[in-house]
């Protein structure tokens, strides 16, 4: 397992943009499958972006043009940068880990197995 610990949320108007970043452990992050999941209230869990060992990346049809995930295996980090961020992206969003090989792809939550404790993004109208 993995320990993945989030942060960058906060407090931002319609249109404006955050960073999200994720501080992962393990000598083997490299080669991880890591992913961006976010769950509003009374929703589940929803796949936004994903990030593959191999240096694919695949995002929700919801956020595609607007978020870009990155990852620096160097430092154990990825990112979830937010861009013309709308009220409905308003979300709790976890870091997720996968050390098994995934296809690229949308995936569940139940695919990851290792999570972040998640960062409040809240985006005012």
């Amino acid at each position: 397992q993995v320990q993945l610990v989030e942060s960058g949320g906060g407090l931002v108007p319609a249109g404006g943009s955050l960073r999200l970043s994720c501080a992962a452990s393990g000598r083997t992050f490299s080669s991880y499958a890591m992913g961006w999941f976010r769950q509003a209230p009374g929703k589940e869990r929803e796949f936004v972006a994903g990030s593959w060992g191999g240096g694919s990346t695949y995002y929700a049809d919801s956020v595609k043009g607007r978020f870009t995930i990155s990852r620096d295996n160097a430092k154990n980090m990825v990112y979830l940068q937010m861009n013309s961020l709308k009220p409905e992206d308003t979300a709790v969003y976890y870091c997720a880990a996968e050390r098994l090989k995934l296809r690229v792809g949308v995936h569940t939550s139940a695919d990851f197995g290792s999570w972040g404790q998640g960062t409040q993004v809240t985006v005012s109208s």
